[in-house]
């Protein structure tokens, strides 16, 4: 396998208030983990500026309009009660879609097997006309619409193994067959949607998962209901909302999965791309709190993606 990595080199320009989960220390956290020898066969870029105004592939047309009025000139302006955005936010939401939208283009280029994107600001909480949950734009939805517009591809799956839903996602997607969305999150817990009856089209599957739910539960959800769904789609290309906060150290929520599930996670969603569409999958990075938790998910996650069944980790 060839995996790349995007990094985003202005994540720190997103500045969220002292103590806010959301932070810059979150990226450091993560080129930390992926700057062992462990790594050092991974394919390597930088993220470029990407065009905001793709945003309105997803978003509605007065979307951008409203970010760049909240925006300060200087300090840090408030979206909702725990999203905010800073002087140079939209500079690094740009940046972080146009990394993302740059591993799109290696993927399925075929230029590597894969790609994992270490951006910030998450994405999968912005809904269609309205941003909230730490996340300004929808980059993971936008890089879907941009597979479909710029590559003609005709199915697109997005799996969220994020621990909060990603009801953006959800919402952009709901009345469209063509993109896929399934997702594992705690419930109850923020935002207070994805139960399983809420199915779109036929195209959303959700898996609530209960308070302190383990490896081994999450295991048994995947088995049974999303790879079997994933695979009845039978998508071009697979997209991951990556968020590590259902680690057993996440401070927001109470799910008790360990840093290895997400190798074991990985491999079952590189087992459907190579069924399904030539082992192309593109992850973007979504939550995870706790450094530590975040590191270590991250270590496993992109061991998994660089060598398959033998990406495993010991620590």
């Amino acid at each position: 396998m060839t995996t790349l990595l995007v990094s985003q080199p202005n994540f720190a320009d997103h500045v969220t208030p002292q103590g806010h989960p959301e932070r810059a220390d979150r990226i450091r956290a993560v080129e930390d983990a992926l700057g062992r020898s462990r790594f050092d066969k991974l394919l390597r870029r930088s993220a470029t500026t990407g065009d905001l105004t793709l945003a309105e592939l997803v978003h509605d047309s007065r979307y951008l309009a409203r970010l760049r009025d909240a925006r300060p000139a200087e300090g840090i302006g408030q979206v909702d009660s725990d999203t905010f955005i800073s002087a140079d936010s939209l500079s690094a939401a740009a940046t972080g879609l146009g990394g993302a939208l740059s591993a799109l283009d290696a993927v399925l280029l075929g230029e590597v097997d894969n790609a994992f994107c270490a951006i910030r600001p998450p994405g999968h909480h912005a809904e269609i006309a309205t941003p909230m949950g730490f996340c300004l734009i929808n980059t993971v939805a936008i890089v879907a619409r941009e597979a479909q517009r710029k590559y003609g591809a005709e199915r697109i799956a997005i799996v969220d193994f994020d621990v909060h839903h990603g009801n953006g996602t959800q919402d952009i997607f709901k009345d469209d067959p063509t993109v896929f969305y399934a997702s594992s999150h705690q419930m109850p817990l923020y935002p207070g949607t994805g139960k399983a009856t809420e199915t779109g089209v036929g195209n959303i599957a959700n898996t609530p998962l209960d308070p302190n739910t383990d490896g081994e539960r999450m295991r048994d959800a995947y088995v049974t209901r999303i790879i079997p769904a994933l695979l009845d789609f039978s998508p071009d290309l697979i997209l991951i909302s990556a968020g590590f906060d259902a680690h057993e150290r996440d401070p927001l929520a109470q799910l008790n999965w360990q840093s290895d599930d997400y190798g074991w996670l990985t491999g079952k969603l590189m087992d459907a791309a190579e069924r399904t569409c030539g082992n192309r999958i593109v992850s973007l990075l979504e939550g995870g709190y706790d450094l530590k938790g975040l590191a270590g998910g991250v270590s496993h996650h992109v061991a998994m993606l660089m060598d398959g069944a033998t990406g495993r980790l010991d620590a």
